[in-house]
């Protein structure tokens, strides 16, 4: 007998607490599951493409990913800030591909900028 494997389905993530995000995702690579991205996957949720190999990454039409520079919390007043130095280690976290199309883009700002369609198609295989 072998273990069945599970996919993980991203229907509509708006994002949230970066480290929320990166621990789900360590459990997920550790797990082996496939990761289906059916929906919007804004902000933190994008790390998957940094935390799971992309072999294990599938999107539908339906699949959107939007990302902007992260900004830091204070989880007591609320208050965030730019954060120059996090901005840099996520956009080096991510594939080259990413990279390049979010550079050619202008980088990342506060400005939410979406990958889809044909260019999110072109990048990660269709499921």
């Amino acid at each position: 007998m072998s273990q069945a494997r599970a996919d993980l389905r991203i229907l509509s993530s708006p994002g949230g607490f970066v480290g929320d995000y990166l621990q789900a995702f360590a459990r997920v690579r550790q797990s082996g599951e496939r990761v289906i991205i059916d929906g919007p996957c804004l902000s933190a949720c994008t790390l998957v493409l940094s935390t799971i190999p992309s072999n294990r990454i599938c999107v539908t039409r339906r699949a959107v990913l939007g990302f902007h520079a992260p900004r830091l919390v204070d989880r007591e007043t609320g208050r965030s800030s730019r954060a120059p130095e996090a901005t840099r280690i996520v956009v080096d976290s991510y594939p080259a591909k990413v990279r390049a199309w979010i550079k050619k883009r202008g980088g990342l700002s506060q400005k939410l900028i979406l990958l889809r369609g044909r260019e999110l198609a072109a990048l990660y295989r269709h499921c």
